[in-house]
């Protein structure tokens, strides 16, 4: 997006890829989960609703869609594009070798302006036998072609729960380990709750407060065993327990940093006069929509400085990123989606905070749905100012409905100005109503008590 944004700004601009131009998202990660458990998410929700008959699935029908979804993992069309637009595009690996001179393909290219977005890779943990036995992260899980008969997730993240589900939903036996009490452990409780009883119904295994110690192949099976001792065994073990930013070998030291985690970043995107960075590489809630939203940043920040291409500040502009407000959703069957922060986070940045709370079983939309509606939305506000700092909920298009409270919240809005607004009956959006006005009864008895 960067190289798009300055190429049509007037600058010369160079885009070096060591893989897929598209990056992650386009090829394995975003584009084909989304593709793969829509399917599975639609015969659910035809399942739970009433007068219809439920649909078959065709794993051979999807995954050719899939298939042409991430363009056979032929990035040419992209790359023809952006030329089409001015880029120069480098298909081999990039590393830094002084201040703003990059070496890739055996050459090397100067540029006033450096940005980094070399993405995220999995997290593979100290495992004992993990490496020798092998294992499938998010990549293998969403390009495969033929499903395993059985899988093991370890990991409760995104990633495992969501492709977890979604083979669970074609056929393959799932079981999924996570180490903390509940899944999605980053979340509040509630939501990986919720979500552990709907894998009960369908026939998911969780084991919380459960890690694994030891994993070894035997029998064309992956045999793991967990920390008290059980064993358990699945055709394919999948690895979901977080990404870590790409940073090995950039040359950063040539801008006198250290690669460490993470390539620290302002709220501009600068990391260092003349150098940015975009993305996971960045360690700042590593989502898809956080980079793009950076990279809008950091391109005007760089046309700011920039006067059409001729010789400008290599600190170039002044917009500033504001992630009070991040969506954080999770695609399985129910959908669950949170925005802004927790209570834990909110706690740690000493914030005193209140909630509100709505079930849908108070709403006339879900039952125009399902004969047993579940699902909820809790929206967290400051308990002094009543401003909405944070909201989660679950069920039936959470995943559109919960950016009001990403707007509310970068607005600055209070709980009583949520309440006071008008929403479509019947829609899931009126829960904004009876949950804000929760939130400010709870913040007055507070105050009266106090």
């Amino acid at each position: 997006m960067v190289a798009g944004r300055t190429a049509a700004g007037g600058l010369s601009t160079l885009l070096v890829e060591r893989e897929l131009v598209g990056g992650e998202c386009a090829y394995w990660a975003c584009i084909p989960s989304k593709t793969l458990i829509t399917p599975v998410e639609l015969r659910a929700a035809v399942g739970r609703s009433f007068g219809l008959s439920i649909p078959e699935l065709d794993w051979p029908k999807v995954a050719a869609y899939r298939n042409q979804m991430i363009r056979d993992l032929d990035d040419s069309k992209q790359v023809r594009e952006y030329e089409d637009n001015g880029v120069t595009v480098v298909k081999a690996e990039g590393r830094l070798v002084e201040r703003g001179v990059i070496e890739a393909g055996g050459k090397r290219y100067r540029g006033e302006h450096i940005v980094v977005a070399t993405g995220s890779q999995p997290i593979v943990p100290p495992i004992e036998g993990l490496a020798e036995a092998g294992f499938w992260t998010n990549r293998e899980a969403t390009t495969a072609n033929e499903l395993p008969r059985s899988l093991i997730c370890i990991g409760g993240g995104a990633v495992s729960v969501e492709l977890g589900q979604m083979m669970a939903g074609y056929g393959t036996k799932v079981t999924v380990i996570e180490r903390s009490p509940h899944l999605l452990a980053r979340e509040e409780a509630r939501l990986g709750e919720a979500l552990a009883k709907a894998f009960e119904r369908q026939g998911i295994e969780v084991f919380t407060d459960t890690g694994a110690t030891r994993v070894r192949a035997e029998n064309g099976e992956k045999v793991v065993t967990l920390d008290d001792g059980r064993e358990l065994r699945a055709e394919e073990l999948l690895l979901g327990v977080g990404r870590r930013p790409r940073v090995e070998g950039l040359g950063f030291e040539h801008y006198g940093l250290s690669a460490g985690r993470a390539l620290s970043v302002d709220d501009s995107g600068l990391a260092a006069p003349g150098l940015w960075g975009v993305g996971d590489v960045t360690g700042r809630a590593m989502l898809t929509h956080v980079a793009k939203y950076q990279a809008r940043v950091v391109a005007a920040n760089i046309l700011a400085g920039s006067d059409e291409g001729a010789r400008g500040s290599v600190e170039g502009g002044n917009r500033a990123a504001d992630l009070r407000a991040v969506p954080r959703v999770v695609f399985t069957d129910p959908l669950v989606a949170a925005i802004g922060h927790t209570r834990a986070s909110a706690e740690e940045e000493g914030l005193e905070t209140t909630v509100g709370e709505l079930t849908f079983a108070h709403l006339a939309r879900p039952w125009t749905v399902e004969p047993d509606p579940d699902g909820g939305l809790w929206l967290l506000a400051d308990k002094s100012s009543h401003e909405l700092v944070g909201a989660w909920g679950y069920g039936n298009l959470v995943s559109e409905w919960i950016h009001v409270a990403g707007l509310a919240i970068k607005a600055r809005l209070t709980t009583e100005q949520l309440a006071d607004s008008m929403y479509q009956f019947p829609t899931y959006a009126e829960a904004y109503i009876a949950a804000a006005e929760d939130a400010s009864e709870e913040a007055a008895e507070d105050a009266a008590g106090g």
